[in-house]
C-alpha cells in the first residue's frame, strides 16, 4: 500500500525553482530570473533537497551540475509545468463553430413549448457540434435547478430574479381565451357573464386552481368553475377540442404552430396583467465567452419569433 502524499507540505512552486537551476546550473542566475534574492533561491534548493531526498545540484566550479536523479526528473518536471501552464491555467478561446459541450438551458413549459425548435435549430446552425438539453423548470424551482443541472441560462416568467442571477428583459406576453371554434361559433366576443358561465380548464405550472381571474370575477360578484387543471398546456389544448371549456393562455400558446384542432382565441372579457419573459443567468457567468454567445442565441430567437406572432 503506497503512502500518500502530504501535500500541505508540499510547496509546488519548488518545481519551478528546479527548472531554473536544471536550466541555468547557476543560484544566482536562477534567482534573478525568477525574482527572488539569491538567498532565497539557496533556501528553495535546500527545500528541494529534502523535497526529492537527493542532493541534486552539486557545485563543480562555476556551476550547479545536475545529479543523475536530476537529469531523470529534469524531464517529467517540464511536462507538468506545461500542462499546468498550457492546459490548466490558459483558457481556450470559445469558437461556437468548434465547440462539442453541451448547452444546458431551462425553460418553463411555456416557453419549452414555443420555442424549443427554434432555439435548437440556431443553436446547432451557429454550434453544429454542440448537444442541446432543454430542462424544466418554473419560477419556485430554477434556483436550486440551475445548481444542480448546471444550468447554463433560463428563460421563462420570473417576476423578482434570486440576487445569484443577472436577468434581461425579452418581451410581454398577453393572454388570450382559447376555444373550440365550432362550440363558439357565433362568439366573437365573451361578456363577463357569458365567460363566467362556461367550464374552464386551466394551466397550472404550480397546481394552483385560483388565479387572479377568479379574483376579477369576484370583485364583479362572480364566480366561475375550473372543472379540469394540468401543468401541461399540451394536455389542456387537447382537452379543449369538442369540448365545451374555455382556458386562458398566452397568446403564444394560442398561436402555436403545426395544429389541427380547430380552436379559436378570444379577447378575454375580463382584465389579466400581462407577464414578461425574462432571459437569466448566473452573475458569475456573466463575462463567460460561451455563456455570452448563448445568451445572443436565444435573445435573437426570441426576439424573431415575437415580431413575426
Amino acid at each position: 500500500m503506497t503512502n500518500e502524499i502530504n501535500w500541505k507540505s508540499t510547496d509546488l512552486n519548488l518545481l519551478v525553482t528546479f527548472s531554473y537551476l536544471y536550466r541555468y546550473r547557476s543560484v544566482s542566475i536562477a534567482a534573478d530570473k525568477s525574482h527572488v534574492s539569491q538567498s532565497a533561491m539557496s533556501h528553495s534548493l535546500a527545500r528541494l533537497r529534502i523535497l526529492f531526498d537527493d542532493q541534486l545540484f552539486e557545485r563543480k566550479g562555476h556551476h550547479m551540475e545536475p545529479s543523475e536523479y536530476a537529469h531523470h526528473i529534469a524531464p517529467i518536471v517540464g511536462q507538468l509545468l506545461d500542462d499546468i501552464s498550457h492546459r490548466l491555467l490558459a483558457k481556450e478561446q470559445f469558437t461556437p463553430l468548434s465547440y462539442s459541450g453541451e448547452c444546458r438551458i431551462g425553460l418553463t413549459d411555456y416557453a419549452e413549448f414555443i420555442f424549443a425548435p427554434s432555439l435548437y435549430d440556431a443553436i446547432q446552425a451557429s454550434a453544429p457540434k454542440s448537444q442541446v438539453s432543454f430542462i424544466n423548470v418554473n419560477r419556485h424551482n430554477y434556483v436550486n435547478i440551475a445548481d444542480q443541472d448546471k444550468l447554463d441560462v433560463v428563460i421563462g416568467s420570473m417576476p423578482q430574479p434570486h440576487s445569484d442571477f443577472d436577468s434581461k428583459f425579452l418581451y410581454t406576453e398577453k393572454h388570450v381565451c382559447l376555444c373550440d371554434s365550432q362550440l363558439f361559433s357565433n362568439n366573437q366576443t365573451l361578456t363577463v357573464a357569458e365567460f363566467a358561465a362556461v367550464e374552464q380548464a386551466l394551466v397550472s405550472p404550480d397546481g394552483t386552481l385560483v388565479t387572479q381571474v377568479d379574483k376579477r370575477l369576484a370583485d364583479l360578484g362572480l364566480t366561475r368553475k375550473v372543472s379540469v387543471a394540468s401543468r401541461n398546456f399540451l394536455t389542456i389544448r387537447s382537452l379543449l377540442k369538442k369540448r365545451k371549456l374555455i382556458a386562458i393562455v398566452p397568446e403564444l400558446m394560442a398561436k402555436a404552430q403545426g395544429f389541427d384542432d380547430q380552436l379559436t382565441a378570444l379577447t378575454p372579457p375580463v382584465d389579466i396583467a400581462d407577464f414578461e419573459i425574462s432571459l437569466l443567468w448566473k452573475s458569475k457567468l456573466t463575462n463567460n465567452d460561451k455563456n455570452s454567445w448563448l445568451r445572443s442565441v436565444v435573445q435573437n430567437v426570441l426576439s424573431n419569433a415575437k415580431s413575426q406572432s
